[in-house]
Parts: C-alpha cells; structure tokens; sequence
C-alpha cells in the first residue's frame, strides 16, 4: 500500500500511473487496484495484511520473451575472433557458432545443464522477471532437443518463474544432416515436433530463417506443421537480410518475427495487419556491432507492436541483464523508455499469447508484480549496471 503503480495497462495514460496507490491479492489472482486511501477504507472492515510501500514503484513483473537459456559451454573464443575482425557469417559457415554450441551441448549432462541456466535465471529473476520463454535449439537431433526441453520444463516447475517452451527445431543444419537438409527438416516438422509436442514440450515453434539458416519454403514447412498441430510460431526474421521472413511470420499469424534488423514496408504491414509483434533484441546487435538498426519509425507509423527481450545465448548475445535490454533498447533502437517497458510487460506478453494472464497489472490477472526504489518509471531504462528491484512477486507470493 502507498506505492506508485505502472499498471502499463493500455490507454491509461503514461505507464498507466496511478500513485499513492495500492493493489489486493486474492491466491494467486490480483483481486482489486485503486487509491490507498480507499484500500484503507477496505482493509478496516476486513481481516486483511496490509504491506507499506511508500515511497517504491510498482510494475507488473518482468517478461523476458526470447531467450536460449539451457545451452552447454560458451563462446568466449568467437567473441575474440569477431572482435578481431572475422565475421559472424564467416565463423558459423567455418563450422563454429551455434555448431560449435551443439556439441558442447550434446556432451553436456542434464545436471550440467541445468546448472549452468539455473545460473543465468537466477540473474534474470533477481531484476524482476517473472516469466520468460526458453528455446530449444543446441541439441539438432531428437534426443538432444527432448533433454533441453525437458531442462526449460524443470526450471519452471522449480522456481519461481512461468517458463514458456519453444521447440527452436530449426536454428542450424546439423553435420549428420549435410548431404540432405531437406530430410532434416522433414524430421523437424514431422515426427520429431510430433514426439516432443505429445510429451507436452512444446509451447511454440520457431526457426532461424536467414541466408546462414533456412529458406522460406523450409521455415514454411515447419510453421505449417505447427498449426496442424495447434501450435503457435515465433520467427527469427531479418537478422542479417531481408528474406521475406516477416511476412512469412504474418502469413502463418505468428505471434512474433525477432529482430529485424532488415524488413520492408511490406512486412511491416503485413506483420501489423495479423498482429504479429516485433521483438526487439538490442544485446545481440550491440554484441555483434550490427550497424543497420531495426525501423522503428516503420514499425511505430504500421502499428506493429513492439516487444523487447535479451535473446540470452553463448554467441550473439551473452547477456543475462533485462535492464540492460531496456537501456540499449532506448539508446541504440530509439525506443522511448515508456514503450521499452511496455515491451518487456505488455507487449512480451503479447508475444507470448499471454496477454490474458500477464503483462499489465488489472483485477483478475495473475499477482506477477516487481517493486523498484525507483523515483519514475524511466530510471529503469536508464542506469546501466543498477538494479533496484527491492522484491518480486509471482503468483501471488513474494520470493
């Protein structure tokens, strides 16, 4: 009770403010939002424990909508490389980025692996996210893909997060797959998405559809099995060319396209028109000093939504910081801090089909909440390094 509320609920005015203010929860429900004054009127008459929080900012809780959290080893080798000059094109066409990720991956143990994310959630958690979507992707073969899944699975039964599952089927062709990429792919949308899915492992699908991955047609093939399957898409889109991947993505209604860098005019209103969101990955194009930022100005005047995340992963984008996602988002994209912050509430949610659950704070909606020693809401755009989130709640219950 006291605190200023960011409801980020949409067309309630800035951030959907509302101070000295104060927010009830009934279970694991938001049972009712309004003025302290009032709750206090409310509270007298009830047996009700009432928490002060004046002076502190409340936010709906965190959504990190893109990530590749479970992964073996690290990449530190390329990092140097790229920073001496080599491309990244050049190092995944030489055999090394996400292959070389595969293998350690592949090696790795369950254990190991859940360690090492458990490591990574810890950090994000700890600045206030409470939901977070975790591909798979490292493993390119069934049993490999099925234990990450599996490790993503245990995270969110464990801890105090919601973890959604995304079968990342294709992100790279594996080398036992050289001589015959199609029959990699006709084992992706076929029986392995068929196996993981009635295990009840995935949540979405999604595939890296650019020039050093797969083609149109071969990330057509998989979202079309996924609708078979009632199962939503998120694409990789125009990270590093225009493909036509964003209007593949809205052709298929996905509920998102990721990091385009590179789209037209066309995708743009095509994406707006089925309501595919934007997810706007700064870290990966800080890391790889990418020089052609997305069209934000584009994606504003269409109306495609926009969402923001860290794409958590050993090679583009070792980043482990949702803060730090929302600072480069303003500084690098030119997002405003009010529509960075939408897009790791609001509008992640909305990248997740979550919009009914999470994403704003309103009566009836799941008690995921952040509280910040904040003076406004921008300062969370805005210091690099600085965390202050002072407590996190999920589902109704402070961890």
């Amino acid at each position: 009770m006291g605190a200023s509320i960011a409801t980020m609920a949409a067309g309630a005015g800035a951030y959907g403010a509302i101070e000295n203010a104060a927010l009830a929860v009934r279970g694991e429900r938001i049972a009712w939002i309004g003025t302290a004054a009032e709750a206090r009127r409310r509270a007298a008459s009830q047996d009700v424990t009432i928490r002060d929080a004046h002076g502190l900012w409340m936010t709906p809780g965190l959504i990190d909508c893109h990530t590749h959290l479970v992964y073996g080893g690290n990449r530190v080798q390329e990092f140097e490389q790229r920073l001496c000059g080599v491309s990244y094109e050049d190092i995944a066409r030489a055999g090394g980025g996400i292959l070389g990720t595969v293998q350690a991956t592949r090696a790795a143990t369950n254990g190991q692996l859940y360690e090492s994310a458990l490591a990574r959630l810890n950090r994000l958690m700890a600045e206030g996210v409470t939901t977070i979507e975790i591909k798979s992707g490292y493993g390119l073969n069934l049993d490999a893909e099925r234990r990450l899944l599996e490790v993503a699975r245990d995270l969110g039964e464990r801890q105090p997060v919601s973890v959604k599952k995304t079968f990342l089927g294709l992100h790279s062709l594996p080398p036992e797959f050289s001589a015959d990429r199609q029959a990699f792919v006709q084992q992706v949308a076929g029986p392995w998405l068929e196996s993981l899915a009635a295990a009840g492992l995935v949540d979405a699908v999604d595939a890296f559809c650019e020039n050093i991955a797969f083609t149109a047609a071969e990330t057509e093939q998989l979202l079309r099995a996924a609708k078979n399957l009632g199962l939503p898409a998120h694409v990789h889109a125009g990270q590093l060319s225009d493909m036509g991947a964003a209007q593949l993505a809205a052709k298929w209604a996905a509920l998102s396209a990721d990091h385009l860098e590179f789209i037209g005019a066309d995708g743009a209103r095509e994406m707006a028109a089925a309501g595919t969101v934007a997810v706007m990955l700064p870290t990966a194009y800080f890391t790889l000093r990418q020089t052609h930022p997305p069209p934000v100005a584009l994606l504003r005047q269409t109306g495609v939504p926009l969402a923001v995340a860290t794409d958590s992963n050993p090679g583009t984008s070792p980043c482990t910081s949702i803060l730090t996602a929302l600072n480069m988002a303003c500084t690098l994209f030119g997002l405003t801090p009010e529509e960075a912050l939408a897009g790791v509430t609001r509008e992640a949610a909305r990248a997740l089909g979550q919009s009914d659950e999470v994403g704003t704070l309103e009566a009836g909606k799941r008690a995921d909440l952040a509280i910040w020693r904040i003076e406004r809401p921008a300062e969370l755009c805005y210091g690099l390094g600085a965390n202050p989130c002072v407590a996190v709640v999920h589902r109704g219950k402070v961890r």
